[in-house]
């Protein structure tokens, strides 16, 4: 009788993210119950590495977190992350002092694993390869990193998917599927990660408050990125950043406190909730950041969702026309108006969802306008460009579905460039824009 070949070993997972001047977050999955070696310091630096110990238990699905203070601005870190004689490695970099006019780019897109077209046999997701080479300072992962409620049970995919999420466990299965791609695993340990989540890591279009799945999604979410939320808000996930002198980021969560979809548009209803909405315009209208970069996991222009109970910010109809009562175009505006009156320059909202790739310009009143940028899918449903929320005065710069793509922006003192890439590494486009 032949012998039985035994399981290969599970391999040690390794992320770093929610960088700041000088602290980070190391996140690990480790082989089995037990304690992690972790050690960090900065690449080619004379100094020994500095060494913690992270312990992670089957009930936290031999997951753990580390936050790591002390760091040097502007600087790149390398970890090492083992487990008896397993390890993995990963780096960083540090984000630059407020005051420095540093250049910095960064990747974003979202929507994995989305109608059936999870990880493939033949070579896993190919489009986080080309994401690695860009040798970008951090990735905004915008949403829908997981698709929770739609089985991987197509051929040519990786088995270990094929159910809808609805316990814990099953939630943490999905999210462990992608995080054990091999490209997926590699881009996250060449560079730190801002993960949010849009709807698939509960189910299509959820409410949070109205989903009784929404707690044990948010909290695989939790478990399964290096998310850091304030200790007396654990289950926060909106937070912002600052990166120097030329940008700062506020990254939305546009679930956990919406009304439902299918109320009637007007003040009371809510995508934000009360404090998370005053909290956006106070830091928007106070930064001083050249960039303001508004991570939104769903577009303000572009509909999705039923005509009557829109998912996006958008109330209009499939022609572009307001609907009355749908979308969330109350808040959305009220929001946009505060931003016109303290006079923001500079403002750009970056989305992913509706699985086209695009640049906006929208021109709401003559004096005032603001920029769009929409990725994605990074394997996914093909989408393609649709008529655009005609309240806004938007206008299209460039649109291109039927492809896997991620954006890239490069942030100089001169000027912004983005840059819409396909998941071969090819630049579709590239747009420039000077500071005003």
């Amino acid at each position: 009788m032949a012998a039985s070949v035994p399981a290969a070993e599970p391999a040690i997972l390794v992320a770093t993210g929610d960088v700041t001047p000088t602290g980070a977050v190391v996140w690990a999955r480790g082989r089995h119950a037990g304690t992690l070696e972790v050690l960090y310091g900065v690449v080619g630096g004379a100094a020994p590495m500095a060494r913690r110990a992270l312990s992670v238990t089957a009930g936290g699905d031999f997951t753990g977190k580390l936050a790591l203070t002390g760091l040097t601005p502007a600087t790149r870190y390398a970890v090492r992350v083992s487990q008896g004689e397993t390890r993995a490695e990963a780096e960083f970099v540090t984000a630059p002092p407020p005051d420095a006019p540093a250049r910095v780019t960064f990747l974003w897109s979202g929507d994995l694993g989305g109608g059936g077209y999870c990880r493939p046999l033949d070579g896993g997701y190919r489009i986080f390869a080309p994401m690695l080479d860009r040798r970008a300072d951090f990735f905004l992962f915008v949403g829908d990193t997981i698709y929770a409620d739609v089985p991987c049970d197509r051929p040519g995919v990786v088995a270990g998917a094929e159910f809808r999420a609805r316990t814990l466990a099953q939630y943490r299965a999905r999210h462990r599927y992608n995080r054990e791609d091999a490209a997926l695993s590699a881009l996250l340990r060449g560079t730190s990660v801002y993960a949010i989540w849009d709807d698939h890591e509960v189910r299509n279009d959820f409410s949070g408050p109205h989903d009784w799945l929404m707690p044990v999604g948010r909290q695989a979410l939790l478990d399964y990125w290096p998310i850091a939320p304030p200790a007396e808000e654990p289950t926060r996930l909106y937070r912002r950043f600052r990166w120097g002198r030329l940008l700062e980021v506020f990254i939305l969560d546009t679930r956990q406190y919406r009304s439902s979809n299918a109320d009637t548009d007007g003040p009371g209803k809510t995508m934000l909730g009360a404090e998370q909405k005053r909290w956006l315009v106070d830091g928007v209208t106070s930064s001083t950041a050249t960039w303001k970069v508004v991570v939104t996991s769903v577009s303000l222009s572009i509909p999705t969702g039923k005509p009557n109970a829109r998912d996006s910010w958008t109330g209009v109809s499939a022609f572009g026309l307001p609907v009355d009562g749908a979308g969330f175009v109350t808040e959305r505006d009220a929001i946009l108006d505060r931003f016109r009156k303290h006079g923001v320059k500079n403002l750009v909202f970056v989305a992913a969802d509706v699985h086209h790739a695009e640049l906006i310009r929208h021109h709401p009143t003559p004096e005032w306008s603001f920029h769009e940028f929409v990725a994605g899918p990074l394997s996914a449903t093909l989408g393609r460009p649709r008529p655009l929320d005609s309240t806004l005065n938007p206008r299209s710069l460039f649109g291109r579905g039927g492809v896997l793509n991620f954006g890239e922006v490069v942030v100089e003192p001169a000027h912004l460039t983005v840059r819409l890439i396909d998941d071969t590494g090819a630049v579709m486009f590239t747009h420039t824009i000077a500071p005003d």
